[in-house]
């Protein structure tokens, strides 16, 4: 099963977003293999978002994702990638579908909500950060032959 990272950002978590967030993706038929509240320290959020530490953006970035708690998620599924970043919608709100997280939910692209990998490779990367090994849960939430072929 491939597994993907996903965080709501501090605005998701302070308008009461994060219950509406994973009932979509368990609707869809994702399966939670971990989850915390927690207030980002900074040496994660530079790991996080090391690919940015030199834009001029990233002071910004960084005050913002570590001015309240963030919602830290493991998500499992065939594809789960894929699936949770359709899910989510374009990373401009205002260019993001309705039906997605972001075209539903988020307001501006500095606040858009929601944090999703965009690879397996970035995903096994930011797991690998903010979630220690035995901190992802394996159990069988359902027969899975009810969901794929």
């Amino acid at each position: 099963m491939d597994r993907t990272f996903v965080m709501v950002k501090p605005d998701g978590v302070a308008r009461g977003l994060v219950g509406d967030i994973i009932s979509r993706m368990e609707r869809k038929g994702l399966k939670l293999v971990a989850a915390k509240l927690e207030l980002l320290p900074e040496n994660r959020v530079g790991e996080q978002y090391k690919e940015h530490l030199e834009k001029p953006f990233f002071p910004g970035l960084k005050r913002y994702i570590m001015s309240g708690p963030c919602m830290l998620m493991v998500w499992e599924g065939n594809g789960v990638v894929g699936i949770a970043r359709t899910l989510i919608g374009a990373t401009n709100p205002t260019e993001a579908a309705p039906g997605t997280i972001r075209g539903d939910l988020a307001l501006d692209i500095g606040r858009n909500v929601i944090h999703g990998s965009d690879s397996p490779a970035s995903a096994e990367r930011e797991i690998g950060i903010h979630f220690p090994a035995g901190e992802l849960v394996d159990y069988t939430r359902i027969d899975e032959s009810l969901l794929y072929e």
